[in-house]
């Protein structure tokens, strides 16, 4: 593996990548098995489609292209690709099998960490997706509280009970799902009492993502939890993205306010596939009850619990958060010095928190191009030229930044340069006003969460 650090090179290619593409094309409905991994999401034609191995804070594309991450995997990785303490626990594991027919010992290890390490967890069921436990929380309310009504925010998986009430993506889901799943506005407080309002003794959960990009104001979390402990509701944090990532007992640590049930996965076990339902027991006591039903083959698989367990078990012992941080706070801080610098501040911005930011780019903007009405284009045009000059230079932005135990003070000098010569093309461009004429590929198409309305 390479020490050093990706270079720019005209001999850079994507051949293995389309070619895939066309194979996949022929056999998976929308080319990849995740919605934010599709081509079209990144600027087709420059950007590598397939990743083939990762190490540390590096990846390789299929046609052997290196790339300092930016994106985690979307977020499961904490430590960094391939960590060690995490891949000698796997393998050791992997010696003594992974699947049994009664629970192996980790079951309950894994769950005495989690209820050690997050403020909420008085006890713990595990799954294999943050899809299977935020529906499995929904359904706990549920059943805890004999109400129908989901007050929501944010994106929480494809399943019916959160998309049921979205428009863009329901396809699929009976109309009679969608009037028991509602809708409210984060650091919005009187759209969550309006339905209250509208569904008197019928709102069985209060779901959210604890943050996003923008901090929560004027104690929005606190008047979350009063509200639910006033109304009988269960409140519910979607802990996958923000769990392990903003502290070790996730956003809830962070902010200081205690769910009553909090989803997890992700940074869980740095990549391997677990998630986690974890709540008080007055809560999650309905899942003893005789009627109430939960079961999952794959939730016994030790491979993943003994990834979880290596994964916390580093975070316990070494400053995981603090160095996320550190790097997290000098990449966004410096991103945005460099937009001042070059009187770029008005168009681009990294916001966010160091341990998760995103860097996007402002839709009135002049660029020569279309107008949005016209394509679709807006200022997604200046985006696609900024990215395909960052991959070309080998740092694989994706606008999210989740940066990683494995980042270096190197790399972070690395992307700081390459997206000053990416800002300082597209200073060009704007000023030429020929942005479209620069882009060599296909223009960046709407990502998941501008389509579910969560900002990212």
């Amino acid at each position: 593996m390479s020490r050093g650090l990706p270079t720019v090179s005209s001999d850079r290619t994507i051949d293995r990548s389309e070619a895939l593409v066309d194979r996949a094309s022929e056999l998976v409905p929308g080319i990849s098995q995740t919605g934010s991994k599709t081509p079209t999401q990144f600027v087709q034609g420059v950007s590598p489609t397939h990743i083939e191995r990762a190490k540390g804070s590096r990846l390789w594309d299929v046609d052997g292209n290196e790339y300092v991450d930016c994106n985690a995997a979307l977020g499961p990785i904490l430590l960094g690709h391939n960590y060690p303490a995490v891949t000698e626990a796997v393998t050791e594991q992997l010696q003594d099998g992974t699947m049994f027919t009664m629970e192996h010992p980790l079951h309950v290890e894994v769950a005495e960490l989690l209820a050690e390490v997050v403020p909420c967890a008085e006890m713990v069921k595990f799954a294999k997706s943050g899809n299977d436990v935020t529906t499995l929380a929904a359904k706990v309310a549920r059943a805890h509280t004999g109400r129908d009504v989901i007050a929501t925010q944010g994106y929480h998986g494809w399943p019916d009970v959160w998309m049921a009430d979205n428009e863009n993506l329901n396809a699929g889901i009976p109309d009679a799902v969608g009037d028991y799943t509602e809708s409210f506005e984060y650091n919005d407080i009187e759209s969550v009492e309006r339905i209250f309002e509208d569904h008197p003794d019928d709102v069985a959960a209060i779901v959210t993502t604890p943050v996003n990009l923008e901090e929560p104001e004027d104690g929005f979390l606190e008047e979350l939890r009063d509200l639910a402990d006033r109304e009988g509701a269960v409140l519910v944090f979607d802990e996958v993205l923000t769990g392990f990532r903003f502290a070790i007992g996730g956003a809830q640590e962070y902010f200081g306010v205690t769910p009553d049930l909090a989803c997890f996965a992700k940074a869980m076990a740095n990549g391997y596939p677990i998630s986690a339902l974890a709540g008080s027991r007055e809560v999650m006591g309905v899942m003893n009850d005789d009627d109430f039903f939960y079961s999952m083959t794959y939730a016994g698989d030790a491979a993943s619990l003994a990834a979880a367990k290596a994964a916390i078990t580093v975070q316990r012992e070494e400053d995981v958060h603090g160095h996320i941080a550190e790097k997290g706070a000098a990449l966004m801080e410096g991103y945005n010095d460099l937009a001042a610098e070059l009187e770029l501040a008005d168009v681009t911005r990294a916001e966010g928190f160091p341990a998760r930011f995103s860097i996007g780019f402002d839709d009135d903007i002049g660029t020569g191009a279309p107008t949005e009405d016209e394509d679709g284009s807006g200022g997604r045009l200046v985006r696609s030229l900024f990215m395909q000059e960052a991959h070309r230079r080998g740092v694989l932005y994706t606008g999210s930044h989740l940066p990683t135990y494995s980042h270096t003070d190197q790399d972070v000098e690395f992307t700081l340069e390459v997206y000053r010569e990416c800002l300082e093309v597209v200073s060009e461009a704007l000023e030429a006003g020929d942005v479209a004429e620069r882009l060599e590929g296909d223009l960046v198409g709407a990502t998941l969460r501008e389509r579910t309305g969560e900002n990212d």
